[in-house]
């Protein structure tokens, strides 16, 4: 009797032990059913009962920097300020130690947010108003859009809990104007609208990623919940050849010669000469890429690139290293040429100062600068070479930078050059080119006859390391290196015999340049404009080893209306960049050629 007593309490506990078990086993099967087995079905259901939602990973647009690593254009994290109005219009009710509560009223609120964000206090007051008027379970209002990151972080501290700060993409250019022509902008929309920005835009844009996760009724978003559909990918790094230091100092060089002479406009370009890389290319007027609307819209731009001129004078150094590389005359040849003259098929072509009949050197007529005796040694050239060794030195065709709005210049067949055209485009008129086909052309002469292709891009270094848009450096050779050293020389004694000798002179340096006055063409008429003139000075340095060529475009100087315009700003330009790259000086003078035969 005793032993079956005892033996009932464990027969429960067994019993209630197996019951328990079995439940417990039934939760886990219904368990395993609803997150394993039908999860996709739950998902679902859940899907459709709205608890999913998603948000944008903002990716970061790629940094343009110099070609020593330099940020000029760079992404910062700018904040749209997002309200929650049917949360806010109740205000915030707090509670301190002792448990009393106290509630701050909305329009104290909204006078705390415009005191971050700069706004009225009425008018983010009135935001909210208007919302809930419309709808009082309205959810969503803008109170700010693109908010500073300082400004996000106060807005933060304030600790509201109905506001939201979806991060934007916003660009910055640190420099300022700094190189502003050459790197564009981009729209408040984050879209490339100029310049390398657009250029580049493949290797710059960056792609937004997509997170999606799932939330409560109270917009809680539930833990572990969140998957990452598509991962942001952040832009590349654009590299440049140019050199921001550089690039500053002659910002306000040339600002500084446009304004001193009355002009419209100028601009300084520097080239490597071996490698074709421009280091920099100041334009003035300039566009800060921060607010390009505060600059008149033709400014925008690259001129540089987009307005081609007529060289004038500039050209005789290519008709000179055309004649001699083709042998149709050579260093010693002579021609007798005057001031005015009447040349075949009635052409009519005046040097710019006037002179009786002398006997010119091909070094004498780029010393005196004499359209009629480069006319002269032109007539010695067959036309249609002329035209093809100017298509090889890149006149008529853009560069191979293939800048926005880049001009190909004008350069006529020949089958439409008259008689004047044919003396016209041997000393720079009847053609047009821009700065980037001009300084190519006399890196061509700087390299011994190699032209290469000019670049103003490094590459391109994506976000994995890859890096793309490396820009060949194959160069051609237009002209023999014989016939690029005797060119030179001419023009070391153009430096050395010509009327701005003493205003360019570098001590220690041998120089070879060549000045250009070029007539304006009045866009709306086509014809000359009277007493207007591009005026340019090209050149490089050291003359014994070429390191560096660098040019000086004004547009239409007023107080100097001659290619002296330009010598300061040459002389300081090329002092600089022999300076800033530590060119050794040359070791030797310039040997003297004879002017006159």
């Amino acid at each position: 009797m005793t032993t079956t007593t005892s033996r009932s309490p464990r027969r429960r506990t067994v019993v209630a032990l197996a019951v328990v078990l079995i439940v417990i086993i039934a939760f886990v099967v219904r368990l395993v059913d609803i997150q394993v087995v039908n999860a996709r079905d739950h998902v679902d259901d859940s899907l459709s009962m709205g608890l999913q939602n998603s948000r944008i990973e903002y990716a970061s647009r790629g940094s343009i920097v110099d070609d020593n690593g330099v940020p000029l254009a760079t992404s910062v994290n700018r904040y749209d300020v997002q309200i929650d109005p049917m949360l806010a219009a109740k205000g915030v009710t707090t509670r301190d130690d002792d448990g009393d509560e106290t509630t701050t009223a909305w329009p104290d609120l909204a006078a705390q947010i415009a005191g971050v964000t700069g706004q009225n206090a009425a008018d983010v007051q009135k935001i909210v108003q208007d919302a809930v008027a419309d709808n009082p379970e309205s959810r969503y209002a803008m109170i700010a859009k693109n908010v500073s990151t300082e400004q996000y972080r106060a807005l933060v501290a304030l600790g509201l809990p109905f506001l939201s700060f979806p991060p934007q993409a916003g660009r910055m250019y640190p420099d300022g104007a700094v190189a502003g022509n050459l790197l564009g902008f981009v729209g408040g929309d984050g879209q490339a609208l100029a310049g390398l920005e657009a250029a580049d835009n493949d290797c710059l844009a960056s792609t937004n990623g997509k997170v999606v996760f799932q939330q409560s009724r109270d917009g809680v978003v539930l833990p572990g919940t969140e998957v990452v559909t598509q991962p942001a990918v952040d832009g590349g790094t654009l590299k440049l050849t140019i050199d921001r230091d550089l690039q500053w100092y002659l910002q306000q060089l040339i600002a500084e010669q446009v304004q001193n002479t009355g002009s419209l406009r100028g601009t300084i370009t520097v080239v490597e000469a071996k490698t074709g890389k421009i280091r920099a290319l100041a334009e003035y007027p300039t566009v800060d890429p921060n607010d390009p609307t505060a600059t008149a819209p033709e400014d925008r731009g690259s001129r540089a690139f987009s307005s081609p001129f007529e060289p004038g004078s500039t050209f005789k150094a290519l008709t000179t290293a055309i004649g001699l590389d083709s042998g149709s005359y050579t260093p010693q040849t002579t021609v007798t040429a005057s001031g005015r003259e009447v040349l075949d098929g009635d052409a009519r072509v005046s040097d710019a100062f006037s002179h009786g009949p002398n006997v010119y050197t091909p070094t004498g007529v780029l010393i005196d600068s004499s359209n009629v005796g480069i006319s002269k040694f032109a007539q010695m050239i067959p036309a249609q070479t002329r035209f093809d060794y100017l298509q090889k030195f890149g006149m008529g065709t853009t560069s191979a930078i293939d800048f926005p709005g880049e001009s190909g210049g004008i350069l006529h067949p020949v089958q439409d050059w008259d008689k004047q055209t044919f003396f016209n485009t041997a000393f720079g008129q009847g053609l047009s080119v821009t700065v980037p086909q001009l300084v190519g052309a006399y890196q061509t002469i700087a390299n011994g006859g190699v032209k290469k292709p000019l670049s103003i891009v490094e590459g391109c270094t994506a976000a994995d390391g890859t890096v793309t848009d490396v820009p060949s450096t194959e160069g051609t050779q237009v002209i023999s290196t014989d016939t690029a050293k005797e060119v030179s020389l001419m023009l070391e004694n153009v430096a050395t015999q010509g009327e701005l000798a003493s205003k360019i002179a570098i001590p220690g340096y041998r120089i070879a340049i060549k000045t250009g006055t070029g007539e304006k063409v009045d866009e709306n008429t086509g014809a000359y404009k009277p007493d207007a003139y591009f005026t340019t000075m090209i050149g490089f340095a050291p003359a014994d080893d070429p390191q560096y060529v660098v040019a000086v475009n004004l547009d239409e100087p007023r107080t100097v209306k001659s290619s002296a315009a330009t010598a300061p700003a040459f002389q300081k330009a090329l002092t600089q960049v022999l300076k800033s790259y530590r060119v050794i000086p040359s070791g030797t003078t310039t040997p003297e050629l004879p002017k006159f035969g």
